[in-house]
């Protein structure tokens, strides 16, 4: 038989380390996460430039992407009314020579 003796600090058989409580829950809001939705380019300019723009709502609050959601819209309205618009007539002819 040993003299050994347990120290203090050192577990003892049927010494059970109770349990670590969970975390708390935490309320805060999620920082924003990039969707990483890739953005094929159209070749027209004006209607890149605004899908582009799509980007800048990766970096807000859900509560900021409407602002922008209502912007790139805007956007695209006036790229497709400028591709409906007609264009100017042309000026006469005049051949004087």
């Amino acid at each position: 038989m040993s003299d050994w003796m347990p120290g203090p600090g050192t577990a003892q058989e049927g010494d059970a380390e109770p349990p670590a409580a969970p975390p708390a829950p935490s309320f805060d809001p999620a920082p924003p996460t990039p969707l990483g939705v890739a953005r094929t380019p159209t070749g027209h300019a004006g209607v890149d430039a605004q899908l582009e723009r799509l980007a800048d709502a990766d970096h807000l609050p859900a509560d900021g992407h409407t602002a922008v959601y209502e912007d790139v819209h805007r956007g695209l309205r006036d790229a497709l009314t400028e591709l409906d618009a007609r264009p100017a007539p042309a000026p006469p002819y005049n051949n004087r020579s």
